[in-house]
């Protein structure tokens, strides 16, 4: 895994530069709350019963980062990449046959693909939502791709904090 370097988004900017910089700054926040760690201890539960993991919450982010750009922005055919209908909450429930090698790589390789999905659109551009039968503008997309980083850096530190009792960052 590489580490990933964690610039705070500029003071004074246009509106996309501010919000490709915090998305940036919380998919950087995410990355360093998980870096250093061993398999096993990124498969460490929360706090039972939740399953709530750090691979997990990666995996899902993966999930999120796909939806809203490739899916949605995008308009690609791009299935989920863990869960199913069968199992809704496979991308948080990790299993003995994940690995957090696959996990890290295909959450890069979404981080990646929502880039470009992005580059060269107007804020104005619209993508579809199916599942939930609307329209979103770029502009809307990045801004709930922030703040679902947010909340999940949330959960990220915490569970960071009871796996070797780092914080911050």
């Amino acid at each position: 895994m590489t580490t990933t370097e964690r610039r705070m988004p500029a003071t004074i900017s246009d509106e996309r530069t501010a919000l490709e910089g915090w998305l940036d700054f919380h998919r950087a926040t995410l990355a360093q709350k998980v870096a250093g760690l061993d398999e096993e201890q990124l498969r460490e539960a929360s706090v039972p019963p939740s399953t709530l993991t750090l691979m997990g919450l990666v995996r899902h982010m993966a999930e999120v980062e796909r939806s809203w750009f490739r899916r949605c922005l995008a308009r690609e055919d791009a299935p989920p990449i863990y869960y199913s209908d069968e199992d809704l909450d496979r991308d948080i429930n990790v299993t003995a046959a994940d690995s957090w090698e696959e996990a890290y790589a295909t959450w890069q390789a979404e981080i990646a693909a929502a880039r470009d999905a992005a580059r060269g659109r107007s804020l104005d551009d619209l993508g579809f939502a199916a599942h939930r039968k609307k329209e979103f503008d770029l502009r809307w997309i990045y801004l709930h791709m922030i703040e679902e980083y947010a909340r999940h850096n949330g959960h990220a530190d915490l569970i960071r904090e009871r796996i070797d009792g780092a914080t911050g960052a």
